[in-house]
């Protein structure tokens, strides 16, 4: 059975100017670029006998499928819920000196690790992930308000940041 060719509207005097409009743009919808024939790109240039050939574009990076992101963000998300974990069985006393630096070294890596997370989870939309990277990151500004507070004197019990002695 034939098929009839789709009905088609004329156009009005407002489409016909948008499309002359976006004719003009640079770089705009080739589909309206009308009877213009594609641009050539500039040929090599002789010199001194040698040929001189256009540069290649930079090869893109792959883009890792949704389900390796996913993967990635729920791998971050659980390596600092374990890194949050551990944390609190710390070995040494935390109470001064390079030890206490340590400590909050290792509590800032678990809040960069953690907010990495809840932005790779974010982004590919994995909610589980997310949660719980947001609840590691909670975690981590009680860890370190544990330890600050304490020494900016902002608690009723008072620490000193070295150790004297």
């Amino acid at each position: 059975m034939p098929t009839s060719p789709p009905f088609r509207t004329p156009k009005t005097t407002l489409a016909l100017e948008v499309d002359r409009l976006l004719k003009q743009l640079p770089g705009g919808d080739p589909t309206l670029q009308g009877d213009r024939e594609p641009e050539e790109p500039p040929r090599p240039r002789a010199s001194g006998g040698f040929t001189l050939a256009a540069p290649r574009p930079s090869p893109q990076p792959p883009v890792p499928s949704l389900r390796a992101q996913h993967v990635t963000s729920w791998l971050g998300a659980l390596f600092a819920a374990g890194l949050g974990a551990a944390v609190t069985q710390w070995p040494y006393a935390r109470e001064c000196g390079w030890v206490l630096y340590l400590y909050l070294g290792v509590i800032g890596v678990l809040l960069i690790t953690a907010g990495w997370a809840s932005v790779a989870a974010w982004r590919v939309r994995s909610a589980g992930a997310h949660v719980l990277a947001l609840i590691v990151v909670f975690w981590g500004i009680v860890l370190a308000a544990e330890q600050i507070l304490t020494r900016i004197g902002y608690s009723a019990q008072s620490a000193a940041w070295a150790c004297v002695g």
